[in-house]
């Protein structure tokens, strides 16, 4: 299973377009979202400034993008060029497959992270104690593992040409209703109670607490744990599911 994460990585890091969309994209989007907002107002009843605010936004939304799209495509192409039916004439299990996949995929999110990490510091001056750019990092990271699952899941939900559009919709879905755009505390009502229990809602919702030097809410890590078992559960039935096909 080692020998497969490494493969991924390689091949994840030698694809220059993902590369370049998964971590600079975000960081551009950071800089034209904050290009014109006063870096000392207050968002909401969040206590922080947009510029931070937007800071792990940005961040969870890079890390998005690179676990989720990417790995979902790559599936779908690998499915039907039968790199995964010679995988299974191999001795590696199910789930270390689904596990490669989904490490690979979280590994190769750190970039887009740290990129928007040392824009919004040089850019708009943000400013954090070592304790929490260090748990930022730690916290965004270990969450994208829950998108990777999902992307594991809709690559075998999907064909190579149907793969990207679900993909895509999922994606901008997740992002939209999880406030990485726009402030959660900007929506009505009625939304922001549906919201409180999207999965990217929680995940930005563990990085804003760390910014105000709170500790993560037990609320959101309850609803990523959830959906970490929900998405891998799925993925690896998925995976059994297409093996009986095979």
């Amino acid at each position: 299973m080692n020998t497969l994460i490494k493969l991924e990585i390689l091949r994840t890091l030698r694809n220059k377009k993902f590369m370049f969309f998964s971590v600079l994209y975000p960081a551009m989007l950071y800089l034209v979202f904050t290009a014109s907002v006063k870096g000392d107002e207050t968002i909401g009843d969040s206590k922080l400034t947009f510029p931070v605010l937007y800071m792990v936004s940005m961040a969870s939304f890079g890390a998005l993008t690179s676990v989720l799209i990417g790995n979902a495509e790559r599936i779908a192409k690998e499915r039907e060029k039968g790199w995964v039916r010679q995988l299974r004439l191999t001795s590696l299990p199910g789930h270390g497959y689904v596990m490669s996949k989904m490490t690979s995929a979280s590994v190769v999110s750190l970039p887009a992270i740290v990129a928007v990490f040392l824009v919004a510091a040089v850019s708009k001056g943000v400013r954090l104690d070592a304790w929490q750019w260090a748990s930022l990092l730690g916290v965004i990271w270990a969450g994208s593992l829950v998108f990777a699952a999902l992307g594991v899941a809709i690559g075998y939900t999907a064909t190579g040409d149907a793969v990207r559009p679900l993909a895509m919709a999922v994606y901008f879905l997740l992002a939209a209703l999880g406030g990485l755009w726009f402030p959660a505390s900007q929506f009505p009502q009625w939304l922001r109670n549906i919201v409180e229990y999207v999965p990217t809602h929680a995940y930005a919702g563990l990085g804003q607490a760390i910014e105000r030097g709170d500790a993560p809410g037990a609320k959101d890590l309850v609803i990523l744990f959830f959906y970490l078992v929900l998405f891998a559960g799925v993925a690896a039935w998925m995976y059994r599911k297409d093996t009986h096909k095979s």
